[in-house]
């Protein structure tokens, strides 16, 4: 299935999720750390996302006891969507008894699900556990493998890890899941990682220099990100993430504001939305202070819980105050592609003077029975639109798409080579172009 095709999801931080340009269900991520660089929270923020989707998460622990697994977690490891596959006890754990002891529980009240794997010297073993388990569980599966240095302690080299994950990447790709994998970087040859970076679909690299922890993004297949090899820092205070990120919203254009307003206006606190919205309250914080912007996904995904179009995150719900409320905006002209004349119309919603914005909103109208043989606007960044009313083909690669009132429409890189209003209403569209 083609990248494009696959659904978006959330790693449980909004920042990361702005670097990275969100996660795909296929992905998997390589997770390169050094000692001490917090991997065990961006895995923590992705379980604690993927729990609070509802969906399956499996934990392949080689290095963690099941115990250390718990404790680690807390009370998400109680969670009824969360299982342990324990390739530990009877392997780096030697079937030791200070070990096995963690089963002998009543049946009855036992709050955890694990399942030991008797063999996890054997490859094949590890891999029909993961298999077997996933079989019996439905949806997109998460997985956290941790990992594979424990891997190599426990098969003896790094040919069998690379035969291993050879043939598991593509597998878990095809399944529909999503797979963080952990990886010591001084513990494997640059062979071996060479190797693997050519099959995942996402690597990032951990590291700690100068007292600071640094996150690069190595690779992020078929996404549009600037943020390749880019150092960034960030921190880590009790398990919360938060990136030294520059890219604060310019100008007067206060999307973190308008945001605030809206869940304000509903009564709703930053821990509901977030709860809503699957985010952390931290998260939704700095998206109201303007300290990061959401992504195109993330912002939907804000209206949606707000119960409202994102056009109202545009459109006069600001908080009140001099310079920061525009009502009857009528806005500015468009300028549209040759292919639009006598068949679109539209306006730049913000005020003539706000030209320096992240997003350029625009309220577009197709008049019923036009077919345009182009696209709105000459454009080489994302764009997102709203469908108000009416209804729109778009041709997209040659492949014909209809949208009803109320869809949204997202482009990530390719631009329609048509539309069509073959309704009998105006079709009646908020775009947004967004800058890169």
């Amino acid at each position: 299935m083609d990248q494009l095709k696959k659904k978006r999801v959330s790693s449980g931080i909004a920042q990361l999720d702005g670097l990275l340009g969100d996660l795909y269900i296929g992905d998997n991520v390589l997770w390169y750390e050094d000692a001490g660089s917090f991997s065990s929270a961006f895995c923590v923020h992705f379980i604690r996302q993927s729990l609070g989707e509802k969906k399956p998460v499996i934990y392949v622990s080689f290095d963690r006891s099941p115990k250390n697994v718990v404790t680690f977690l807390g009370p998400l490891a109680e969670n009824q969507h969360f299982t342990i596959l324990d390739c530990f006890t009877n392997g780096k754990g030697d079937s030791s008894e200070v070990f096995t002891k963690f089963y002998e529980k009543d049946g009855a009240q036992w709050p955890y699900q694990v399942i030991k794997v008797n063999d996890p010297t054997s490859p094949s073993q590890v891999s029909e556990a993961i298999y077997g388990l996933h079989g019996t569980l439905t949806g997109d599966i998460r997985f956290i493998i941790d990992s594979l240095t424990g891997m190599q302690d426990l098969w003896g080299g790094e040919e069998q890890v690379t035969k291993f994950y050879a043939r598991t990447c593509p597998r878990l790709y095809e399944l529909d899941t999503i797979a963080y994998w952990i990886v010591e970087k001084s513990a494997h040859s640059s062979r071996l990682k060479a190797n693997i970076n050519k099959i995942a679909q996402v690597a990032i690299d951990l590291s700690v220099k100068n007292g600071k922890s640094i996150l690069k993004i190595l690779k992020a297949e078929k996404r549009t990100t600037p943020s390749i090899n880019e150092p960034q820092v960030f921190t880590c205070e009790q398990g919360e993430i938060a990136f030294d990120l520059p890219r604060s919203l310019p100008g007067r254009f206060d999307l973190g504001g308008r945001i605030k307003a809206v869940r304000q206006q509903q009564g709703l606190s930053q821990k509901e939305l977030a709860e809503r919205t699957g985010v952390t309250p931290s998260s939704i914080s700095q998206i109201e202070k303007n300290l990061i912007y959401p992504s195109i996904p993330a912002l939907f995904r804000l209206a949606e819980s707000l119960s409202v179009g994102v056009a109202a995150f545009f459109e006069g719900l600001a908080p009140t105050g001099s310079g920061c409320v525009f009502r009857d905006v009528a806005g500015s002209g468009v300028a549209l592609e040759k292919a639009c004349k006598g068949a679109v119309s539209g306006q730049r919603l913000l005020p003539p003077d706000i030209a320096d914005t992240a997003a350029d909103p625009y309220r577009l109208r197709i008049e019923p029975g036009r077919k345009l043989s182009g696209h709105f606007f000459n454009h080489k960044g994302e764009e997102v639109g709203y469908l108000l009313q009416g209804t729109l083909s778009l041709w997209v690669n040659g492949r014909r798409q209809q949208a009803v009132a109320g869809d949204l429409i997202y482009l990530q890189r390719d631009t329609p080579e048509q539309w069509e209003n073959s309704g009998d209403g105006v079709a009646e569209l908020l775009w947004l172009k967004l800058r890169g």
